[in-house]
C-alpha cells in the first residue's frame, strides 16, 4: 500500500496531472496512478495546439477552452520552464462565422483569405508533462507507475477516485461509447516558425504543421476506431505531400521519427460527473475529450475538482 490520500487519480496524462495539481493545491493529499509515464501517454505526442477541435459538448466547451487558454497565456511568459509559447498562424477554411460563441474570447484574430490567422498557445508536451510533475510533487502530490484493474481498488486506498484514464474509461468503468481516434504525427525539422491547420470535413485526412523547438510536428488523420499505433508508412507520405502543398520545403525535411497517438474520444462528449461506488467511495469522472484534451485541460480540471469534496 502506497501513501495515505485523501484523493487517486487514475490516469497520468495531462488531463490527470492538471486535476491532481489543482487538488493538490487546495491542500489535499492526492496520489496519481498512470500505467505509463507521462512521456509515453497519449498527451506527450499531442500536437499540442490551443483550438476547440473535434469536442462536444459545444455549450460547455467553450467556457472550458477560454479559461484554459487564459492560464496558457501566463504560462507563456515562461517558455522554457512551462513548455508554452504564443505563436502565429492560420486555420485554413475557417471563417468566424462558423464558430461558436466562445471565438469571441480570441484577441487579435483576423480574417485572411486562407482562412483565420491567430496568435494561439502551442504546447510543447514534454516539457509541459514535466512542469505538471514538478509542480504536482512542490503541492504534495505523488506519482506512481500502476496498472489499474478497477476503481474499486483505487477506492481501498482513498474515499475519492477521480477518472482522467482517457482510453482506458472504456473498460474501467466500463464505457463503450469511448474510442480511439487515430493521429499520427511525422516529426520533422525544416525550421518553420508558424503553424498551419486545414481540416477536411469529408473524410478523416487533416494537414497541419506545428513547430516546436528544434521539430516540426506533421500530421494527420482522424481516424474512428482504428486502435494500432505502429505507424503507417503510406500514411506518413500523404501526410508530407499534403504539408508540402502549402510549405514547399517540407517535402525535402529530415525525417526524425513517427509517432501515432490515440485520443480518446467519447459518442456523448466529455463526461464530468461524480458517482458513488458500489462499495463504497466517490468516483469522479473526468474523460473523453477527444482530440482538445489540451485545450481544455484546465477549464475541465476545475469542474472536475469542484465535484471533489
Amino acid at each position: 500500500m502506497g501513501t495515505v490520500a485523501d484523493v487517486i487519480v487514475v490516469g497520468g496524462g495531462g488531463s490527470g496531472l492538471t486535476t491532481a495539481l489543482l487538488l493538490a493545491e487546495r491542500g489535499l493529499r492526492v496520489r496519481v496512478w498512470s500505467r505509463d509515464a507521462s512521456s509515453a501517454t497519449t498527451s506527450a505526442v499531442a500536437g499540442a495546439l490551443w483550438w476547440p477541435y473535434r469536442i462536444e459538448p459545444e455549450e460547455l466547451v467553450g467556457r472550458w477552452s477560454l479559461e484554459t487558454l487564459r492560464v496558457y497565456e501566463e504560462l507563456s511568459a515562461s517558455p522554457g520552464e512551462t513548455g508554452v509559447r504564443m505563436v502565429a498562424g492560420v486555420h485554413g477554411g475557417e471563417r468566424l462565422s462558423a464558430l461558436g460563441a466562445w471565438a469571441r474570447g480570441l484577441v487579435g484574430v483576423a480574417e485572411v483569405p486562407q482562412g483565420l490567422r491567430v496568435t494561439l498557445p502551442l504546447i510543447d508536451m514534454p516539457v509541459h508533462l514535466r512542469r505538471l510533475e514538478e509542480r504536482l510533487a512542490s503541492a504534495g502530490g505523488v506519482v506512481e507507475r500502476r496498472t489499474v484493474g478497477g476503481f474499486t481498488e483505487a477506492a481501498s486506498e482513498a474515499p475519492v477516485v477521480v477518472n482522467c484514464a482517457g482510453l482506458g474509461a472504456r473498460e474501467l468503468v466500463p464505457d463503450p461509447g469511448v474510442h480511439p481516434v487515430r493521429g499520427q504525427l511525422v516529426v520533422e525539422n525544416p525550421g518553420i516558425d508558424e503553424w498551419f491547420t486545414r481540416a477536411d470535413p469529408a473524410s478523416s485526412a487533416t494537414t497541419y504543421f506545428f513547430p516546436q523547438p528544434g521539430r516540426l510536428v506533421l500530421g494527420g488523420t482522424a481516424e474512428t476506431g482504428e486502435e494500432g499505433t505502429d505507424p503507417d508508412p503510406v500514411t506518413a507520405g500523404e501526410i508530407v505531400a499534403r504539408c508540402a502543398r502549402v510549405r514547399p520545403e517540407i517535402a525535402g525535411a529530415r525525417v526524425i521519427g513517427h509517432r501515432v497517438g490515440l485520443r480518446p474520444a467519447r459518442d456523448a462528449g466529455v463526461r464530468i460527473e461524480a458517482e458513488e461506488l458500489a462499495g463504497g467511495g466517490l468516483l469522479v469522472h473526468n474523460y473523453g475529450h477527444g482530440g482538445a484534451g489540451v485545450t481544455v485541460a484546465r477549464g475541465c480540471a476545475r469542474a472536475t475538482a469542484r465535484l471533489v469534496p
